[in-house]
C-alpha cells in the first residue's frame, strides 16, 4: 500500500479515467520572523503568494525585531503555495500570520487543513506556543520544524519537546526554512501523520 492509498480511496475515480492529484491543505504555522514565508517560498512549485507588508515604525513597536535585525516586512494575512509530491496527491500550503494580533484570521485559514507544521526559532521559544496550543485544541495533527538559523540551534531536540511541553506523538524535527529539499521533509512528516489518522 502506498502512502496515499488511505486518502485516495475516499475519492475513487470512473474505471479507465485519470484521477487528477488529490488536493490536500496544510498550514505553516509560528511566531513571527520564524521562517514561514520563507519555508512557503523555498517548497512552492508556482509564485508563492504572499501578503507583505513593510514593518512600519509603528509595529516595530510590537514586533520584537532582537533576533532578525534585518526583517522589513512582515506577513499581515497569509501565505500560499503549492506542491505535488506524486501524481495522486498536491499540497496546498498555507501559512499564517505570527503575529497575535492577527490571530482572528487562523480559524479560516486552518479550516479544512489535514495537518500543520510549526517553525520554531529556539532563541524564542515562548514565540511558538499560541500556534502549538492552538493545534493541540484543535486537535489537528502536527510537527515541530526547528528552523536551523545560521545552520545551529540553540537547545536540542529534546529541551524543546521539554520546553513545549508536547506528546511524544508529536514529531520534533530540525530543519533549514531556506533549503527546498529540508522543507519537503519536513511537511511529509505531517503528511504521514494525517495519512496515519485516516487509517485509524
Amino acid at each position: 500500500m502506498t502512502p496515499t492509498e488511505p486518502l485516495l480511496a475516499r475519492c475513487p475515480a470512473a474505471p479507465g479515467a485519470v484521477r487528477p492529484p488529490l488536493p490536500v491543505k496544510m498550514v505553516i504555522a509560528g511566531g513571527f520572523g520564524v521562517g514561514k514565508t520563507t519555508a512557503v517560498g523555498a517548497i512552492s512549485e508556482i509564485e508563492p503568494l504572499t501578503t507583505e507588508a513593510s514593518i512600519t515604525e509603528v509595529a516595530a513597536g510590537v514586533d520584537d525585531l532582537t533576533h532578525t535585525p534585518r526583517k522589513t516586512t512582515t506577513t499581515v494575512a497569509m501565505d500560499f503555495g503549492c506542491l505535488t509530491i506524486d501524481p495522486t496527491l498536491k499540497l496546498y500550503l498555507f501559512g499564517t500570520p505570527g503575529q497575535e494580533r492577527f490571530g482572528f484570521m487562523w480559524d479560516d485559514i486552518v479550516e479544512g487543513a489535514v495537518g500543520g507544521l510549526v517553525i520554531v526559532d529556539t532563541r524564542r521559544l515562548d514565540d511558538c506556543y499560541a500556534a502549538v496550543d492552538y493545534f493541540e485544541h484543535k486537535g489537528i495533527p502536527f510537527a515541530v520544524a526547528v528552523n536551523a538559523f545560521d545552520g545551529r540551534v540553540e537547545h536540542s531536540l529534546e529541551e524543546v519537546r521539554w520546553a513545549l511541553d508536547v506528546s511524544d506523538a508529536v514529531p520534533v524535527v530540525v530543519f533549514d526554512a531556506r533549503e527546498r529539499g529540508s522543507v519537503r521533509d519536513a511537511l511529509l512528516v505531517v503528511l504521514e501523520l494525517a495519512l496515519a489518522r485516516t487509517e485509524r
